[in-house]
């Protein structure tokens, strides 16, 4: 469960200036229904070229509603310059805070008032430039460039936060890792030969041996390789392990970690009861 800030849950409860403003100055529209998030922004300037209403529609979570809401609240009143300095960032933060796994949810926000700005200005940004790395919801390598410039991200994780790549079958973690660097300047890694199913499991146990086994029986837990499933891992945790509720942060954080690290960085590890 999310644990939402009360200005958040307001927001969202009671949302201001939804709908749609006729003949609007400028329009903006983001995210897909297939995508789970969509957000329709219009406003309208006044005599003085301000911004004298602003109306949102949007289809998602929570927190894509209240960011949404706030938005508008933020642009009311602001000449163009002002409201197009308006960050993700400055969004999040008008609402005291968003999870870190809905903050895509302010990048939508912003990237809704850069389209309806540039359609204001008769210069409509170019939909999805770019490659498109993550297939499951159709973010390009300039999006993810984007959001890890702007927001300083430094994980795969952190850049699905923002824009939701690599949420779904998590096949481009490691296009998205490259990404990454390449924006911190930092040299790449050299890549890994393909291996074969044999050899991935000779690694995945080898790994599981001299990485992994030795730190959890520290403490007195373990685990066994059950399964290998393409790129899904499947184990089970056994001794200490199987009734400690830090489990699931231990498989993240130790397991797929090092299993990422020594084997292929596509790998994902899952817990099954045996």
């Amino acid at each position: 469960m999310w644990e939402y800030t009360d200005k958040v849950k307001e927001h969202f409860l009671n949302p201001r200036n939804i709908g749609e403003i006729e003949n609007p100055d400028g329009i903006g529209d983001v995210g897909s229904l297939s995508c789970g998030d969509a957000l329709r922004l219009t406003f309208k300037l006044d005599d003085q070229e301000r911004i004298a209403d602003a109306k949102v529609k949007t289809f998602g979570c929570a927190s894509a509603i209240a960011s949404g809401s706030a938005l508008t609240e933020m642009m009311i009143g602001k000449t163009i310059e002002e409201a197009e300095k308006i960050t993700n960032q400055q969004l999040a933060d008008y609402l005291g805070g968003l999870p870190k796994e809905k903050m895509h949810c302010s990048v939508m926000g912003h990237e809704a008032l850069e389209k309806a700005i540039a359609c204001y200005r008769g210069t409509p940004i170019e939909e999805k430039e770019g490659t498109v790395i993550c297939e499951c919801f159709g973010v390009t390598d300039l999006e993810i460039i984007k959001a890890i410039q702007e927001n300083r991200l430094k994980t795969v994780e952190e850049v699905t936060n923002f824009t939701k790549a690599g949420g779904g079958c998590e096949r481009c973690h490691g296009d998205i890792a490259k990404i990454i660097l390449e924006v911190q300047h930092k040299p790449q890694p050299e890549e890994k030969p393909h291996l074969s199913n044999i050899r991935k499991m000779r690694l995945i146990e080898e790994t599981i041996e001299r990485e992994i086994r030795p730190s959890l029986q520290l403490d007195g837990g373990d685990i066994e390789l059950i399964d290998i499933i393409g790129n899904r891992v499947l184990v089970a945790t056994r001794g200490a392990c199987s009734a400690c509720k830090s489990a699931p942060i231990t498989l993240k954080n130790l397991v797929e970690a090092k299993l990422r690290e020594f084997v292929a960085p596509e790998l994902v590890v899952e817990e099954v009861s045996k």
